[in-house]
């Protein structure tokens, strides 16, 4: 498996021992609501980055909505086509559609009609997404930062629903924590998972800041025949002091699990 860090890529100014790649967001990086001047700085700056941009988080700002009564999919889809085409240019693999402020169901608004609207959502961004080198991975987050899609069995029922190449399922270690995600979901949703983060649960730390155990959730992967990206998304106190350490601590846990 391959070791990333959620962050921008000036936060890592030199090449870290053991870690793959960055992850940035597409606010930072893409720009997609700026013009192409914006994105070309932003462009230069990712290509010239000591460690790789391979992928980016919180894809749809929270005042696009993607659920309720509020939605409109000409102006979402725009946004989503800039963000892809622009990913494709700067070599980004994968884009993590958490956003929680974006996809959060509407008081009054039927749940099964929320559904619909992302399996519509997921399936119209499968074909741009694949031409652009693009994978879309649908993000479960816990209860008390979304109502909606709270669970990898819940992701993963719509990422099978939209039935599109490009768009698979990311599951992260710190929500799965924080609202008991069975570990077994993880298995159940072999051969959709396409991406990984990872926090301890208590504190939303770097895997190594109070000593969880998360070997079991890498054991799963490892039964599934998972090889890809693991993403660090923690709250850090000093990145720079404290990622080397955090790297070794992830890498450590994947080898031992």
């Amino acid at each position: 498996m391959r070791i990333g860090v959620c962050t921008g890529p000036e936060n890592v100014p030199d090449p870290v021992s053991g870690l793959d790649y960055i992850e940035g967001t597409v606010g930072d990086l893409l720009r997609p609501r700026e013009d192409d001047a914006a994105f070309a700085a932003r462009l230069a700056a990712a290509q010239a980055a000591a460690v790789a941009v391979e992928a980016v988080n919180c894809f749809i700002p929270g005042d696009i909505k993607t659920t309720g009564p509020a939605v409109d999919n000409a102006a979402l889809d725009d946004y989503v086509a800039a963000a892809l085409k622009r990913a494709g240019r700067m070599g980004i693999s994968i884009i993590v559609f958490g956003s929680g402020g974006s996809r959060s169901v509407p008081d009054g608004w039927d749940r099964r009609s929320a559904s619909e609207q992302l399996v519509g959502h997921l399936r119209r961004w499968g074909p741009p997404a694949e031409r652009a080198g693009v994978t879309i991975v649908l993000e479960p987050l816990n209860r008390a930062e979304c109502n909606f899609v709270n669970s990898v069995d819940e992701a993963a029922d719509l990422v099978r629903r939209a039935g599109q190449p490009n768009i698979r399922l990311l599951f992260d270690t710190y929500h799965m924590a924080r609202d008991n995600d069975p570990i077994e979901a993880i298995r159940r949703a072999a051969g959709l998972i396409a991406h990984v983060h990872c926090a301890e649960g208590v504190g939303r730390g770097p895997l190594g800041t109070i000593g969880e155990d998360q070997r079991p959730y890498f054991r799963a992967l490892k039964d599934i025949g998972y090889t890809g990206r693991v993403s660090i998304e923690a709250n850090w106190k000093d990145l720079p002091s404290q990622l080397p350490a955090a790297v070794a601590e992830l890498r450590r846990q994947i080898e031992s699990a």
